[in-house]
């Protein structure tokens, strides 16, 4: 592959789709985070992936939890020198994660080339969330590895499901700095991988200088101020269920298939889980009256076409559910 894709063939004939590429799509809960694992899922993901890039150019963003959190954690034990702060820890977790999707992607879509975007993400440093960590980042932990662990590091840790993880501040996304560097890629033919972890985590004075701050923007709500920004037709949320569930986790659940963003507002769901993903799609809707969509990324094709998942639309039925299920066991 060399030189300027062809932009009147990749990128005008084709609607643009956001998709979030949940932590789970590049390891799996509960496996060991190793380079090779973290590959095998990006090559997963590329393959599921290019199965629709004929039919839309997709900007890709990636959650980093597991990975920010494992570098915090060498960070940490080195000694020698003052642990990096979170959003270089984020960035490096961007190149990394990033690096390892472009590759599996130009890999599996031989006639479209791919570029990562280190993106930094302003935020307010007078947000509320500095002050109450709920982010969860690294790997999971017993209750009692979690508490030794936040004695000997002077972490917040929190239940995950069944386990235990380090939480951190994760304050609301305001502005997206790459995003013009973004849309001139897009225009000129380029698969975009970007915001990746949410995006580096920065703050603005008046005079428009930026710093980096110790945080973890959440990445559903990053992707959706994204697609946004980006006037895209559809933002797509990939995880590892098949759509959102009232009543998930109990013998009574079910899944939700269509919905507005009020029927979504009327219920509860995990706040560290699935319910940043719900308030990301119903915020995109809300404010462009496009579609969004919750499920997994293994079916993308359906996701797209508008009859898989959970399909967030302006109008029409507040909440549509599909047939109850048994227990799903994973996080929503």
């Amino acid at each position: 592959m060399s030189g300027l894709p062809d932009a009147q063939s990749h990128s005008r004939r084709r609607p643009r789709a956001v998709v979030a590429l949940g932590g789970n799509a590049l390891l799996r809960r509960g496996e060991p985070l190793e380079a090779a694992n973290q590959a095998r899922a990006a090559r997963g993901a590329a393959h599921l992936l290019a199965r629709v890039a004929s039919t839309h150019q997709l900007i890709i963003t990636h959650g980093n939890g597991p990975q920010v959190g494992l570098l915090a954690l060498i960070s940490d034990a080195y000694t020698e020198t003052a642990p990096y702060p979170l959003d270089v820890l984020g960035s490096e977790t961007e190149g990394q994660i990033g690096y390892v999707l472009e590759l599996a992607l130009d890999n599996a879509i031989p006639d479209q080339e791919t570029v990562t975007v280190l993106t930094r993400v302003v935020v307010d440093e007078r947000d509320p969330a500095f002050s109450a960590p709920s982010k969860f980042i690294g790997p999971v932990y017993s209750q009692r590895q979690a508490r030794a662990l936040a004695e000997q590091h002077g972490w917040t840790v929190k239940r995950d499901g069944d386990d235990w993880r380090r939480v951190v501040a994760s304050p609301q996304p305001q502005r997206i700095v790459q995003l013009c560097a973004i849309e001139r890629l897009l225009d000129a033919g380029f698969l975009v991988v970007c915001t990746g972890g949410g995006g580096i985590p920065v703050v603005e004075d008046r005079a428009g200088r930026q710093r980096g701050i110790e945080a973890v923007i959440d990445k559903d709500l990053a992707s959706s101020l994204l697609a946004n920004d980006l006037g895209v037709e559809t933002l797509v949320l990939a995880t590892d269920v098949a759509a959102v569930y009232d009543e998930y986790g109990t013998p009574g659940q079910r899944p939700i298939v269509r919905a507005t963003p009020e029927g979504l507002r009327a219920h509860e769901f995990a706040p560290g889980s699935m319910g940043p993903k719900v308030e990301a799609v119903c915020r995109f809707v809300e404010h462009t009256g496009a579609r969004a969509v919750i499920g997994s990324l293994n079916e993308i094709d359906d996701l797209l076409a508008g009859h898989g998942g959970t399909q967030v639309l302006p109008d029409g039925p507040r909440l549509k559910y599909g047939k109850r299920t048994d227990r799903d066991d994973r996080a929503a």
